[in-house]
């Protein structure tokens, strides 16, 4: 058996374990409803008679373990309809999905033991035994809606690990526990870079410190893209939805989109209304407004408009998660118009910007290319042509084959390729995203003059490097564990005065380094000189200078180094400054831990 086939039927096996153990317990008057298979073990939803507590946990696991050592048989049996819904007589659940299924589908039911059955495709073990060295464990429990519907029955959902042995789950264990100190959700209130209010769900308040974060990978990107020779526009936040008409994402997006409904003739609010506003979800629109605002020529193009005006996208509450989904944020954003014979230049330029830009925080990526889908907008021969010159510079980038496609997966608008990084943990996150676009200039009816004189319509290349900007901070975050690069600290160095009289050579030293862009914080209290070291540690400052009395006579500074215990004294101010410099300009991950 393949190795994931086995972790599927094991780990598949053990959630109907994890039911019939909650029966047991609970008693007959259970309702349970799915129990699916997921990456790290299993998961059941459950309507139970009292709320699951982390102290309910044991139990749970003890009664699986006696379950797993009856040796109970596993067996199948293929149903009629009609026998299915005698058997589930009183689990409305299972009742409801059955009732789903077509008159024709294949009904198959599962027992363990005598007096344990579930509705299942199957495949599943023989014997409970089979399962007697699968180290498990009782992850978490939490909310649910049945079918992901909040309308419907609330639920409990019970989450299991499971893995083949005991040293496999110890050391998942233990990476989750990385997980949890690297989250990002912990970090950022702890660092005072962001936080969250119930008064917008989804949006984060940026603090002092993390807007200077922000602020630092903006700047990062716009240099990097001013090389490239993008132009930075900003245009409207909110728009009348007669553009999101033209655009198509009215019919294909409206209900991700935060509406702002307009007044009919009796004054009443509604979305009918030809004043009907909409927070725009992307920039794409807006970059067809800017372009077709006068006439173009083939001379003028590539045109490259970069955009990081704040978006909005309305999701559920539950697919919230910190900063890696949110409702408002902004991207790396670019729209570039482009001829037909420039694509594949133009993409090879993109690819070498995001691995320039990976590369300096220490990411690796892998492509996908996503194809046309089923609500496509446009004419299909224009996408066929758009799809085949994609693959054409993905097979020349990576090699036939060293890419995964993603059939069906493209906007409604044209064919992308989406770059997934890999984090500190291993997993994947979509950011990075290039999609060749055919359709949305010929709905805003953009033209350019070709050099033979005729009028052709542009070709548009929508291109994103960190994606949602919050999404790759709630990244790079956990990446570093807050511990940033000096480049892109909050703040790079901490001035600790080690006594007032003191103060004053260190408000001179704290001038020099703003003065040259350098992000600096001083600490002028009479507080206890350790007391302000430690305060600046917490907050994991590259770089804290002490000065005293030699100091300030010499022109020096005395450098304490985030992650060393080791002081560099007496250091001229001016090479510090250098250092600094050195690390600005060249974006480095790591400290300069000597001067020389």
């Amino acid at each position: 058996m393949e190795k994931e086939q086995f972790l599927e039927v094991y780990r598949h096996s053990l959630a109907h374990i994890l039911a019939k153990a909650v029966i047991e317990i609970y008693g007959k008057e259970v309702q349970y409803a799915i129990g699916p298979q997921i990456a790290d073990g299993c998961y059941y939803d459950f309507v139970l008679p009292a709320a699951l507590t982390e102290g309910d946990f044991p139990a749970i696991e003890n009664k699986m373990r006696e379950i797993i050592k009856r040796r109970e048989t596993w067996t199948m049996e293929e149903v009629s309809k009609e026998k299915a819904l005698e058997i589930f007589k009183d689990q409305k659940f299972k009742t409801e999905l059955i009732c789903d299924l077509p008159e024709d589908e294949k009904i198959t039911v599962y027992y363990t033991g005598d007096d344990f059955v579930d509705l299942c495709r199957g495949p599943h073990i023989d014997n409970s035994q089979l399962l007697m060295n699968v180290a498990f464990q009782v992850k978490s429990v939490s909310g649910a809606y049945w079918r992901g519907d909040e309308h419907r029955d609330q639920m409990q959902r019970v989450y299991l690990y499971a893995f083949p042995d005991q040293k496999q789950l110890k050391e998942h264990l233990k990476m989750i526990k990385e997980a949890m100190e690297r989250d990002h959700k912990k970090l950022g209130p702890q660092l005072e870079l962001f936080m969250f209010n119930e008064t917008a769900q989804g949006m984060p308040y940026w603090l002092p410190r993390g807007w200077k974060l922000y602020q630092a990978l903006m700047q990062y990107s716009r240099d990097v893209q001013d090389l490239h020779e993008y132009q930075e526009i900003s245009a409207p936040v909110i728009n009348n939805n007669k553009l999101w008409i033209i655009s198509g994402h009215w019919a294909h997006y409206v209900n991700n989109m935060f509406i702002i409904p307009g007044k009919d003739e009796d004054e009443k609010y509604t979305v009918e209304s030809v004043d009907t506003m909409a927070a725009k979800p992307m920039n794409c629109p807006n970059a067809m407004m800017e372009f077709g605002r006068k006439p173009r020529s083939y001379k003028e193009l590539p045109i490259r408009y970069s955009e990081y005006d704040v978006l909005h996208r309305k999701e559920k509450t539950g697919q919230l998660n910190g900063l890696l989904r949110v409702q408002e944020f902004r991207q790396d954003d670019d729209h570039t118009f482009v001829t037909e014979d420039m694509i594949e230049a133009e993409i090879d330029d993109i690819l070498s910007i995001a691995d320039e830009i990976y590369k300096t925080f220490g990411i690796t990526y892998r492509a996908e290319f996503s194809t046309r889908p089923e609500d496509f907008m446009g004419d299909i021969e224009l996408w066929n042509d758009a799809e085949a010159v994609l693959k054409k510079i993905l097979d020349k980038k990576y090699g036939e084959g060293g890419y995964e496609i993603n059939e069906g997966d493209g906007a409604f608008y044209g064919p992308k390729i989406d770059l997934q990084i890999k984090d500190a943990l291993g997993r994947e996150w979509q950011c990075g995203t290039i999609q060749l676009d055919f359709q949305l200039p010929r709905n805003f009816d953009l033209k350019y003059t070709a050099q033979d004189g005729s009028e052709k319509v542009p070709v548009v290349i929508h291109r994103a490097i960190f994606g949602s900007i919050e999404r790759f901070l709630g990244i790079i975050i956990e990446n570093f564990k807050g511990v940033f690069p000096f480049w892109m600290s909050p703040y790079q160095v901490a001035v600790v005065p080690i006594r007032t009289e003191h103060n004053d050579y260190a408000k001179k030293v704290v001038q020099r380094l703003k003065a040259l862009r350098i992000r600096v914080e001083a600490d002028y209290s009479d507080n206890n000189m350790k007391q302000k070291i430690k305060k600046f540690k917490n907050y994991k400052d590259p770089y804290i200078l002490v000065l005293g009395d030699k100091e300030a006579e010499n022109g020096t500074v005395s450098i304490n180094m985030r992650g060393s215990n080791k002081q560099i004294n007496d250091v001229p101010l001016d090479k510090f400054i250098d250092m600094c410099m050195k690390l600005n300009m060249e974006h480095s991950i790591e400290l300069i831990d000597s001067v020389e």
